[in-house]
């Protein structure tokens, strides 16, 4: 009808009552079509380019069906007035919508935080795309060190240089920058989180590909920057023929398996379909927990593994030899230990116990039981000890390179690497709770150093480790460079968006505060007791060539160590550990057993 008025002027055409029939068809059939289409189950905030063009397909049959009826009822309308029936339907339908979504859009944006996303590439867009139809976060513009993007517009945003970034974070009130990078290399995210840590403002991360592409979370499900980003490496692809000798096909024992490192072998494992994997672990919700969670992967990834959970402890060798024959297994990874440097410290006898003893006697019931392989997860703590805890896994790798001299067909080795990023005994999750309660951060010393690897690339190289060499040889893993405990804590700080409170800026949010070391504590740690080391397969794994005890001496160490643990002579016990050739150097004389201080024997 408005295009007919444009044309003839607002007068009643004649045969009047075919126009109207005309109009009612034209009516009846394009509300057909829209229905069809789905325009009227559209969500008008959702208007996206795929919306209007179903709207110009509707207004192109809609033009059809006028042209039809103006030849079935022999009526006559210029050419002019069919193209502004075209025009005014495409205006009213389509632009009405654009109209309602861009209305919406500005509502809203003024209760949405200003965010800038870096990187505008396929994962950038699709992340904008999903924040403009969501309702916490309004994208401003995408950064980009694409020289060719620079200066464009994707999506109604611009493409800017990331040198703007501080420019445009004023201008704006940015609140934060999401990275939307899920393919780039760690050394590439590294290098730009570097960049954006002085502009004190929150960074967040879309999730990496491997899970967006496995479904299990969706571009918009952001989470903040881990300090694994800063400092953690790109890791050396596994060897599939490594990784699956010893597993695949096979009956896989892993002691401890509901820690930080057992529990990252149990998920690597479980991918390499050994036939059965039999966790074996003293806490009973670490075991359920480890369980659940292996199933679900097997469920959801169709890994036909048959789990077996066993509560027990390695220091009863009847009951882990009952079970190492009952399931007939193969290959044992020993990661069963006490790893926290003052807990062991303060309780000699049980770290003595559980890290050595447990150690001999997982050994002794896996060569009773027939088993081919057993790996032994140690500690750069083990290298010229300060602390209990480092001695007695020194004294554990001495355990097995003595059984390893008997005539045995059990393969040995043992595995030597450094703090994990993210485990239950790491800086990096105390860190993070003492950020989110305000601070203060407290760190032992402004000096002191430690070796990180995330926990996926550490299980990978111990599984690889674990096929290369003779029985008895010891491994270390390339931790890369040493890492300082306040540069993280720093990195931690401005990662959460925070600023560091010094007596410069006392105005800061967060303080570091220095506790002084710990007892046992070491400044920087070390990965090998001498110089003498062999290159591997592997570009970061090491073979190092270290002396060792027979058999016969070792036997002697074990019976005096015994002797002591079950009389409580502390000081004893700490002599013998003193005697052994661990190189056990104290930092202090004081003994800080808590019996042993509380003791009426204390001399």
């Amino acid at each position: 009808m408005m295009a007919y008025g444009l044309e003839f002027g607002p007068r009643i055409p004649p045969a009047w009552g075919l126009w109207l029939l005309l109009y009612l068809v034209i009516a009846l059939t394009s509300t057909l079509v829209f229905i069809k289409l789905g325009l009227y189950r559209a969500v008008v905030r959702y208007v996206s380019t795929r919306a209007l063009l179903q709207v110009l397909v509707g207004v192109l049959f809609s033009t059809l069906i006028l042209v039809l009826g103006l030849f079935a009822l022999n009526l006559r309308l210029p050419a002019n007035a069919i193209i502004n029936f075209s025009l005014i339907s495409l205006l009213l339908i389509g632009g009405a919508r654009v109209a309602m979504r861009e209305l919406y859009q500005r509502l809203v944006t003024r209760r949405k935080e200003a965010v800038l996303i870096y990187g505008a590439g396929s994962a950038g867009r699709q992340l904008a795309q999903a924040l403009f139809n969501g309702e916490q976060f309004h994208p401003i513009a995408f950064i980009d060190d694409d020289t060719t993007l620079q200066r464009s517009t994707l999506l109604g945003l611009a493409v800017i240089d990331p040198s703007q970034i501080e420019g445009l974070i004023n201008k704006s009130q940015i609140s934060r920058i999401l990275l939307a990078l899920p393919s780039s290399s760690r050394n590439v995210r590294r290098q730009i989180l570097e960049s954006l840590q002085g502009f004190n403002i929150k960074i967040q991360t879309i999730p990496g590909m491997a899970d967006m592409v496995n479904g299990d979370m969706g571009i918009d499900e952001l989470r903040d920057v881990n300090i694994e980003d800063l400092l953690g490496r790109d890791p050396v692809e596994p060897d599939p023929v490594l990784m699956q000798k010893h597993i695949r096909g096979k009956v896989v024992l892993i002691t401890g398996a509901g820690g930080s490192i057992g529990s990252e072998l149990c998920r690597q494992i479980v991918y390499l379909k050994p036939t059965k994997l039999v966790l074996y672990d003293i806490s009973e919700y670490n075991l359920y927990a480890i369980e659940a969670e292996l199933r679900e992967l097997c469920a959801r990834f169709g890994q036909k593994v048959d789990i077996y959970p066993i509560i027990g402890t390695v220091q009863r060798r009847n009951r882990i030899e009952r079970v190492m024959r009952s399931f007939k297994v193969n290959t044992v990874f020993h990661a069963a230990a006490y790893k926290h440097v003052p807990l062991v410290e303060f309780n000699m006898v049980e770290g003595v116990r559980n890290n050595i003893f447990g150690t001999w006697h997982t050994a002794e019931a896996a060569i009773a039981a027939g088993v081919e392989q057993f790996v032994l997860i140690s500690t750069d703590k083990a290298v010229r000890p300060t602390n209990v805890m480092g001695a007695t896994k020194r004294i554990a790798e001495l355990v097995l390179q003595g059984m390893a001299q008997r005539d045995i067909p059990m393969q040995i080795c043992m595995v030597r690497f450094g703090n994990v990023l993210g485990s239950s005994g790491s800086v990096v999750p105390l860190f993070k709770r003492q950020i989110e309660q305000g601070g203060p951060i407290t760190v032992t010393h402004p000096d002191i150093t430690r070796y990180f690897m995330t926990i996926p690339e550490a299980a990978q190289l111990v599984i690889q480790a674990s096929t290369m060499g003779n029985s008895g040889a010891v491994f270390v893993l390339d931790m890369g460079e040493p890492v300082k405990i306040i540069d993280m804590a720093k990195k931690m700080i401005r990662l959460s968006g925070l600023e560091l409170r010094t007596e410069e800026n006392p105005h800061g949010d967060i303080s570091i505060m220095y506790t002084g070391l710990r007892p046992g504590e070491k400044l920087y740690e070390e990965l090998l007791i001498g110089d003498n080391v062999e290159k591997c397969d592997h570009p970061r794994i090491m073979r190092a060539n270290e002396t060792c005890l027979s058999w016969a001496e070792i036997d002697t160490l074990l019976t005096a160590l015994d002797e002591h643990c079950n009389t409580f002579a502390i000081e004893r016990l700490r002599a013998t550990i003193l005697a052994a050739p661990a190189g056990y150097a104290p930092t202090e004389e004081r003994i800080n057993d808590l019996l042993w201080q509380h003791s009426d024997e204390r001399g």
